[in-house]
Formats: C-alpha cells, structure tokens, sequence
C-alpha cells in the first residue's frame, strides 16, 4: 500500500522505516527545516520517497483509490493545523490518520468537520516508543469501519504481532477480535482510539509512580535519620534485576529500571523532574466527569507536578523509564 507520513521524529521516523521494510511505499514529509534534510535521508535510505510540502504529499499519493496519510506530530496547534491544511488538500474518499497522543475531543470535532467533505478520520493511539522499529507498535484505533478495514495492512505491518506471548486461555471460544493478539485493535468510531491510549498512560503513570516509590522507599533503608540498627544498605540495581526473574511486578518498566539502575545505581544522569504529556490529565477529566474515582493515577500526576520544585530518587527513577521506552529528555 502505499501511503503518506507526516513528522519524522522520534517515532513518525521508525513508523516510515517499518512499514517500507514490510514492503509498502511510503512517501514522507517532516515540517522541521533544522531536521528535514538528515530525517529524510534517513527514511529515504530505507526506500521512502521524501517530499518538501504537504502538497508534494498529496500529489505523490495520486492515483490510489484513498489516499492515505499519517499524521505523527505533536498533539496540539500545530496537529491542528496540519490535519486542516489536508483537509482542504485531499478529496471525498481520502484517509487523514492521527497517530499522535491527540485529546480525543478534538478527535471527535475532526472527525465529524472531515466528514463533511467525505474525508475519513481514523485516530490511532500507537504505544511502542523508540522500540517500535523493532518490537512493533501496539495500537489502539476509532474511526469509520470502512476506512479502518482500508488501511488494515497498514495496521498489521506495525503491530508487533503474536510474539511469544502465552495464548490467553477462552479466547478461542468467545466472540472476542482476533486482531487484539495481533497487537492492534478497532475501539470503536473516531475518538475512541485515543481515548483508550489516553486511559493507558494515565495507568502508566500510576505503574512507574509505583516502582518509583517502592526503590525510593529502599534506597531510603540506609538514611542516617534511621537508627543504625534499622539500617539496610540494599543494592536496588540488584532488586531490580531479581524482581525481573519470576517476580509478579516483572514488566517492561521494571526491566528499564533495572536497565538504568545497573548502569548508574545513583542516577546521576537525571535530575527527576517529570513531564507529563498530557494523557494523565485528561484520563483524571474523565474521570471526574464520568464520576469515578481514580486516586492512583491522580497522586502519580500530582507528583509529576512536585517533581519541578524539587527532586528525590523515585523522581530520577521515574526520569530513567520515561528515556528509556519513550527517549523523552527532561526539561531544561
């Protein structure tokens, strides 16, 4: 298939390489004058086709029966933008994909604008990381049936696939979608994709709070405010890498902890102020709009906050995931 990739960072880039590897033909476009020249070239060693304007995009994807382009920008103004330029660039029958951590209401309002002009919107919340060139991308996605059923090759030659994942036990006789243990699924209509990604960051933060504060209280063991005889001087680097053998807390984000830990088991290199994206704060609205409680994911929130007036090692630990799966730097 052939289709088109706007925004070549972090993991706009490794989406184009992917899918040219799984031999689709991918035209591409980054907006970044500082970068255009190297990320392009980058995508263009793996046979992507680079253009220099959104209406170079378009015109390279002529002749497909629906035009398809993949929008992987920041979520925002400048998301905004772009997908409103397309929409009055491309023409009834044509596809607009948002693969970036957009708010699912500004989904919706798209959604609904686009359709009016025949254009189809399809929101994807694409989890993956740096990682996604090579693990795949789990993708969670909302939009009209038609056009996602269109785009499904697109879908199953980013999704991780099967893996070596243990089959979960009932779902072979139960009216459940295959595609989930593919790594990808259809949510439901537009907005839904980001809806559910949007649900799993705010999880995903109240999980690294969680390690985040366990080697925090650990390390903690050995503070001179204890009594001596109530002192540990624990190894965390170690812990982190038994818990990783057997353990019921074993998970991706135990394995980058353990990963930075045995690097540095300081973390000097971090400074623990967190960002948030946004996600968390929009799980927590909806939360409090559909009245329920969510205190987990409120607190690690909160302490992102915390975390720019001042920093402890669950803070650094917290900084060492977040560059580990996802290549995010702290502010400077």
């Amino acid at each position: 298939m052939r289709i088109g990739i706007v925004g070549l960072g972090r993991m706009g880039g490794n989406i184009a390489v992917r899918l040219t590897r799984h031999g689709h033909n991918v035209v591409v476009h980054d907006r970044t004058e500082t970068v255009t020249h190297a990320v392009v070239a980058r995508a263009e060693a793996e046979h992507a086709t680079g253009v220099s304007s959104l209406e170079a995009l378009v015109k390279n994807l002529e002749g497909e029966t629906h035009r398809v382009i993949w929008v992987m920008l920041p979520a925002g103004a400048i998301t905004e933008a772009c997908i409103k330029e397309l929409g009055n660039l491309l023409s009834c029958g044509d596809i607009i994909i948002d693969g970036g951590n957009t708010y699912y209401k500004d989904d919706i309002r798209r959604a609904e604008a686009l359709a009016l002009k025949g254009i189809s919107y399809i929101d994807v919340g694409t989890s993956g990381g740096i990682w996604g060139l090579e693990r795949g991308y789990c993708m969670m996605y909302g939009g009209p049936k038609n056009a996602t059923e269109y785009i499904d090759p697109i879908l199953a030659a980013l999704a991780p696939g099967k893996g070596d994942i243990p089959l979960t036990p009932n779902r072979n006789v139960t009216d459940l979608d295959p595609r989930a243990e593919q790594g990808y699924l259809h949510c439901g209509p537009p907005g839904s994709g980001h809806f559910v990604k949007m649900v799993h960051n705010g999880i995903e933060y109240g999980m690294m709070q969680a390690f985040a504060e366990g080697f925090d209280i650990m390390k903690s063991k050995n503070s001179p405010l204890l009594a001596q005889s109530d002192r540990f001087d624990l190894n965390v680097a170690n812990i982190a890498e038994v818990w990783r053998r057997g353990s019921v807390v074993s998970s991706w984000l135990l394995d980058l902890t353990a990963e930075a830990l045995a690097k540095s088991g300081e973390l000097t290199e971090f400074s623990g102020e967190v960002s948030d994206s946004g996600e968390g704060r929009w799980t927590i609205e909806a939360a409090i709009e559909e009245d329920v409680p969510a205190p987990v994911m409120t607190a690690a929130l909160f302490t992102r906050f915390r975390s720019r007036s001042g920093n402890s090692f669950g803070e650094k630990i917290l900084s060492a995931q977040r560059f580990g799966f996802g290549g995010h730097v702290e502010p400077k």
